[in-house]
């Protein structure tokens, strides 16, 4: 098999959680340049019909755009029998839906907490767990998580004061290596990606107040770009990576090496 065709998703459908803007916008575009048909889902339907309608006129896919908040499992199960309905199967799941919230470790607001918490790691887990059931009836699939550098450990908080959505994203390495080893023997890889700062809408905040701090530890010297993300999703979503599954890949620019 050719280099080409390991990374190639024709054929493929793929669900892209967030895909309406951010980094799930910039994962879905790449899975389009590669020949898959998409699902985007967020609780914004309005964005996500957007990108769809773009990259299905620009690359000649078929999408779909629908309204889900991943810690509702009605929407969840909503999505996945639209997305069998029209497509057939589930190849591919990109968990990339999330929230965050500001403030002192020693002031977090139970709610907050629970709210992110809720979106973070609980709605990951109902989306896997549903399109899991699918793929392990097909015996095969690809599931990529969306981590953050925030889940690798501690953060300083002059930058970052986030300790729900670090505890969250550190919870989804954790799920995500646990499904990897439950659901590796019915063809399934289950991987995460861990990106550093991308300039979003999310990360927009932290990004004004600690971008020095961020780029003075970033060997690369620079920020994630609109291009960053595309190659190690493509990877992880393709026939490239079927020999890898409960991995990590971390896309940072090299901050987590910085000592």
């Amino acid at each position: 098999m050719s280099v080409k065709q390991l990374f190639d998703l024709t054929g493929k459908t793929a669900i892209v959680t967030g895909g309406g803007r951010g980094l799930g916008e910039q994962i879905s575009e790449g899975f389009a340049e590669a020949g898959a048909n998409l699902v985007l889902c967020s609780r914004k339907k309005d964005a996500c019909e957007a990108v769809a309608l773009r990259l299905k006129e620009e690359y000649k896919i078929e999408t779909l755009a629908l309204e889900c908040d991943v810690t509702n499992p009605e929407d969840i199960n909503q999505v996945v029998t639209k997305a069998k309905e029209m497509f057939g199967s589930i190849d591919i799941l990109v968990n990339n839906s999330g929230a965050t919230w500001g403030a002192p470790s020693l002031e977090m607001p139970l709610e907050a907490w629970q709210k992110v918490m809720n979106v973070n790691t609980t709605g990951t887990f109902l989306m896997a767990q549903a399109v899991g059931k699918e793929m392990v009836e097909q015996k095969s699939g690809k599931i990529i998580n969306i981590s953050s550098v925030a889940g690798l450990g501690g953060v300083d908080p002059r930058f970052m004061d986030t300790v729900g959505y670090n505890a969250s994203k550190g919870a989804l390495i954790t799920l995500t290596k646990d499904l990897a080893v439950k659901w590796g023997p019915y063809g399934v890889n289950v991987n995460a990606i861990a990106p550093g700062f991308f300039p979003t809408k999310m990360s927009k905040g932290v990004l004004e107040q600690g971008g020095d701090y961020i780029l003075d530890r970033t060997p690369l010297n620079r920020f994630g770009s609109e291009e960053d993300l595309k190659g190690a999703a493509l990877f992880l979503a393709s026939k490239a990576s079927d020999y890898v599954t409960g991995d990590i890949l971390t896309v940072d620019g090299g901050m987590h090496a910085h000592a």
